[in-house]
């Protein structure tokens, strides 16, 4: 079985300001930083959204409801955690993105 991997409108705000957090982080940087960064963490989502069209039962349940659950995706030392409802038989909605060490989006 496929799911079909929607982002909310709020998570795809999300994952800009990961975005926009990594460039500005690295523009400040003496020498530049590396500028590639930001387009490696946005890479590293989109394969960890990809595993949740075969197996979203797999990640760790995120409440008492078995449906909603968080994915982790490992990024350098950390990695960041996406909240996410299994919709349907059909369909998979992530409604957050954060840093793993940001505070809680429950």
């Amino acid at each position: 079985m496929t799911f079909q991997v929607r982002l909310t409108r709020e998570a795809q705000e999300d994952v800009r300001e990961l975005f926009d957090f990594l460039l500005h982080r690295e523009l400040s940087r003496s020498g530049g930083g590396d500028l590639s960064l930001a387009d490696k963490a946005i890479a590293a989502l989109e394969s960890g959204f990809a595993t949740l069209q075969s197996s979203p039962f797999t990640c760790r349940k995120a409440s008492s409801n078995p449906l909603l659950r968080e994915l982790i995706v490992p990024f350098g030392a950390t990695g960041y955690v996406a909240l996410f409802e299994i919709t349907d038989a059909q369909t998979v909605t992530v409604a957050a993105v954060r840093h793993q060490r940001e505070s809680d989006y429950h």
